[in-house]
Parts: structure tokens; C-alpha cells; sequence
């Protein structure tokens, strides 16, 4: 199983990229709660360079509240994330996390389910953009 859902964004650059990308996810029931912009990161703590690669944490309030109701510790797996990256030959990729590969630490059905439809939200989201 792979832990995430991927695709290859055309045709544009990593800026609007990103902006397509914070935009589109609100369609899907989903809010962008954080932004690392890791290349700025390792820049600053590692002077280092590095390519665009920025990680958003993405959460829908509703999932969020009914999986928390299932188990109060389920927090350390939230937000979903998602990275959009730029390569050095310019490719500029999209990619999800797969909550139902995460959720296969946490033995509970309900969750599961869960999981399920947001699983299906980020795929699909991942597949129109």
C-alpha cells in the first residue's frame, strides 16, 4: 500500500501551483491550517539550498471532530498533509497522504471508516486538480 496519492501538475509553475492547490482544496471540504516551506527551512537552519517543497496541512473540521470523538489521541495524525515539490528538471508534482495507510496503526473500525472518506476527498482532489 502506498502512503500517498500523487500526480504531476502541468503546465505551470511551482507559485501557482501552490496557489492553484490552496484554492481548490477548500471544493473538497478542506482548509489549509499550516504551510512549512521547507526550502526556506533548511536555507535558514542548515544553509542549505534546497528545491521548492512546501508541506500543508490540510483539515476537515468535521472528520477531524467525529474522528477525535472515536479516540482523543488521534490528533498526532492530523492535519493530513500534503507536499507540493518542484523538481530540478521543472516538473512541479502534487501529493496526499493516504489517511487509510495511517490508520492502519489505530486498530478501530469507526476510525477506519473515517478514513475512508477522506481518503476518497484527497484522492479525488489530487486526480482533478
Amino acid at each position: 500500500m502506498s502512503i500517498s496519492f500523487n500526480k504531476t501538475l502541468s503546465e505551470t509553475d511551482f507559485l501557482t501551483a501552490l496557489e492553484r492547490v490552496k484554492t481548490g482544496i477548500r471544493n473538497y471540504g478542506f482548509g489549509v491550517v499550516t504551510e512549512i516551506d521547507m526550502k526556506k527551512n533548511f536555507r535558514e537552519k542548515l544553509d542549505r539550498d534546497f528545491r521548492e517543497y512546501r508541506i500543508l496541512g490540510v483539515c476537515n473540521p468535521a472528520f477531524a471532530y467525529r474522528a477525535i470523538q472515536h479516540n482523543d489521541k488521534l490528533g498526532v495524525f492530523l492535519p493530513c498533509n500534503l507536499i507540493l515539490q518542484q523538481y530540478d528538471d521543472g516538473r512541479v508534482e502534487l501529493s496526499a497522504v493516504d489517511p487509510v495507510a495511517s490508520m492502519m496503526a489505530v486498530n478501530n473500525p469507526s476510525l477506519g471508516e473515517i478514513a475512508e472518506e477522506v481518503q476518497v476527498r484527497l484522492k479525488q482532489f489530487v486526480e482533478e486538480i
